[in-house]
């Protein structure tokens, strides 16, 4: 019983570590733009950024993440999806390239580098926004 409980134990920490290390890395691509027309993938949802203790580490993509680039992860979209998100406080926009996953925050729907996030934000000391998010590629 005890070996299990072991492999148990060890298999949940390697899970743990394996999602927490994960960044994001970094597109060129950015636009306040608003008549490049999207699909509304989420009306109202919460962004976050980065830690700067992801920077150089792999996204799940495979790439380097980089806290000065227009990166994001998502849960669900497919790595490369370009999207816009719109804080909706000040309908301040940005265009990221999905290519990481998460955010793992009961919550949260997209983690945005801190070049995005800060490019939005009113708020340079509150690390969450409400957001519309929309796929236009």
């Amino acid at each position: 019983m005890s070996r299990f409980r072991f492999t148990t134990s060890l298999f949940i920490i390697t899970l743990v570590l394996v999602v927490s290390s994960c960044g994001s890395s970094g597109s060129k691509v950015r636009t306040t733009n608003h008549s490049e027309k999207g699909k509304v993938y989420k009306n109202k949802g919460v962004a976050s950024y980065y830690h700067a203790k992801f920077d150089g580490r792999k996204t799940a993509s495979g790439e380097r993440f980089s806290n000065s680039e227009y990166t994001a992860a998502h849960r669900e979209l497919k790595f490369g999806t370009k999207v816009r998100v719109t804080n909706l406080a000040n309908d301040k926009s940005v265009v990221v390239r999905i290519n990481d996953r998460g955010p793992f925050s009961r919550g949260r729907e997209i983690d945005l580098s801190r070049k995005a996030f800060m490019e939005i934000t009113d708020n340079k000391n509150h690390g969450e926004l409400s957001v519309r998010i929309e796929i236009i590629n």
